[in-house]
C-alpha cells in the first residue's frame, strides 16, 4: 500500500443477505472472516436491519462496511462490501440478486414464495457470487442457469402453453416407441 492507494481485488463482496420484515435471516452468505461465528453474523444482521428498515436510502456505511439494500413487501435484500469498495459494483450485484429472485418467484417477491423456492434462490446466490468474487450480474443469465425444468413444476402452476408442450412431448415419445 503506497500512498493510501489500495491494490485492486476481485474479492469485493463480503456478504449477501435476505432478511424478513422482523430482521430474521432467511438467507445469508458470508465470504470472509469479518463475522466468523453465526452469533456475530446474526447480531450484525439484526443491527443492520434496525438501522435500515425505516430508511428510504439505498446505501449505508455501517460498522466499517458499505451496505447497499433494497426492500420489497416483507423482504430486505442486502449486499455488503468493504468501505473501499465501489458502490456501483455492490449496487449491480444487489440489482442482479433482486431481479433474479423476482424472476424465480414470478414477480411474487414475498417471504412465503421465497421460502417455497429457497433452493433456486440459493443456487442464484451461488451463481452471482463465489467466495466474494462477482461471477454474474445479469439476472436473466442467472435465472437460466438455475432454471427449474417444466417437469418439476406441479400441473396447477404450469401455464397452458407449458401443459400443451408437455403433452406434445409425451405424445411424440409414445409414438416414436
Amino acid at each position: 500500500m503506497d500512498g493510501g492507494i489500495l491494490e485492486p481485488s476481485l474479492y469485493c463482496i463480503k456478504a449477501l443477505a435476505i432478511l424478513d420484515n422482523d430482521g430474521n435471516r432467511l438467507l445469508a452468505k458470508y465470504y470472509d472472516e469479518t463475522f466468523p461465528t453465526a452469533k456475530e453474523q446474526k447480531v450484525f444482521e439484526k443491527n443492520l436491519f434496525n438501522k435500515t428498515h425505516r430508511a428510504n436510502a439505498e446505501i449505508i456505511m455501517f460498522e466499517g462496511l458499505t451496505c447497499v439494500y433494497k426492500s420489497n413487501v416483507d423482504l430486505f435484500f442486502y449486499v455488503i462490501g468493504s468501505t473501499q469498495e465501489n458502490e456501483l459494483i455492490l449496487a449491480s450485484v444487489l440489482n442482479a440478486l433482486y431481479d433474479a429472485v423476482s424472476q424465480i418467484l414470478r414477480k411474487n417477491v414475498e417471504k412465503r414464495a421465497l421460502l417455497e423456492n429457497l433452493d433456486a434462490v440459493f443456487l442464484a446466490v451461488d451463481e452471482i457470487c463465489d467466495g466474494g468474487i462477482v461471477l454474474e450480474a445479469d439476472s436473466t443469465a442467472i435465472v437460466h442457469k438455475v432454471a427449474i425444468r417444466n417437469d418439476d413444476i406441479p400441473l396447477g402452476e404450469q401455464t397452458v402453453a407449458q401443459v400443451f408442450q408437455s403433452a406434445k412431448e409425451q405424445l411424440k415419445w409414445s409414438l416414436l416407441k
